[in-house]
């Protein structure tokens, strides 16, 4: 199981961006997955997961309205559009898959529970 998260960079207030995550070893569209970011000097907090069964979503507080997960089975690859960024956004941002079964034991909202991890990607918001 690999994941491979990329799209990350500086970018302005108001802006946006795309994270990416690459899935090898497994298939997407049978696994939860999650975006999680860890901003410097804080715990690692959930900002976006969707489940396998029924594709449903569930967003942090702080980005619903602004971002949107999404997966592409074809790519077996996962998205994460950020909108109209703001500096507290800035962070490492992770995927994560719940693929082992019985591996993980990180849950966001219903989503999980998150065993693999990608390698995370740097997101600065910044005038």
């Amino acid at each position: 199981v690999q994941l491979q998260a990329s799209g990350g960079g500086l970018v302005q207030p108001g802006g946006s961006l795309r994270l990416s995550c690459a899935a090898s070893g497994f298939t997407l569209d049978d696994s939860d997955i999650g975006w999680f970011r860890q901003a410097p000097g804080k715990e690692r907090e959930g900002v976006a997961c969707s489940m396998s069964i029924g594709g449903t979503t569930f967003y942090a507080d702080s980005v619903a309205g602004r971002f949107t997960i999404s997966t592409d089975n074809v790519r077996n690859t996962a998205y994460l559009q950020m909108n109209d960024l703001k500096p507290e956004d800035t962070g490492v941002y992770y995927c994560a898959t719940d693929f082992p079964p019985g591996h993980g034991t990180t849950w966001y909202e219903n989503c999980g529970p998150f065993g693999s991890w990608g390698q995370g990607t740097q997101v600065t918001v910044s005038s």
